[in-house]
């Protein structure tokens, strides 16, 4: 039995092209081969850390390219916070923190656009606190489990 598409409400479908146009404004790249390093390396980076429903359902809201690049990487079972995944971009890209924090926040603005409202709530109840911020969203606090 195969899943059927899920419905989503998110924003109407967006070329690899056009996505690449839209995180080189976000991220103010000068030129467009930078805005594909940036898409290339967040969107694997992000592809280690999702898992089930919402690593599917993302890949669908995502262009064709991008999807490929979240897809092709193994979850990790380490849970990274959003500092954590920051910090491990940077290693494993050779930037600064900063650079890498600014490369995620200009895709994950993109990312965010494309998912839509709900399965944007859902990437974040799945992934350790932090990732909030990268989105671009609140920062809510869970709720912590009364002291017995």
């Amino acid at each position: 039995m195969y899943d059927q598409p899920r419905a989503n409400p998110a924003q109407t479908a967006m070329t690899f092209d056009q996505m690449l146009e839209r995180v080189r404004y976000e991220g103010a790249y000068s030129t467009r081969e930078r805005a594909e390093e940036a898409v290339r390396t967040v969107l694997a980076a992000l592809g280690r850390r999702l898992t089930g429903d919402e690593r599917v359902d993302l890949a669908q809201a995502l262009p064709v390219e991008a999807a490929l690049t979240l897809t092709a990487q193994i979850p990790d079972p380490e849970h990274l916070t959003g500092w954590g995944f920051v910090k491990d971009l940077a290693a494993r890209t050779g930037a600064t923190p900063a650079v890498a924090r600014w490369d995620t926040g200009a895709v994950f603005a993109v990312v965010a656009r494309l998912a839509g409202p709900d399965l944007l709530a859902r990437i974040l109840h799945q992934l350790p606190g932090g990732y909030a911020l990268l989105f671009g969203q609140a920062e809510l606090r869970r709720p912590e489990p009364a002291a017995a």
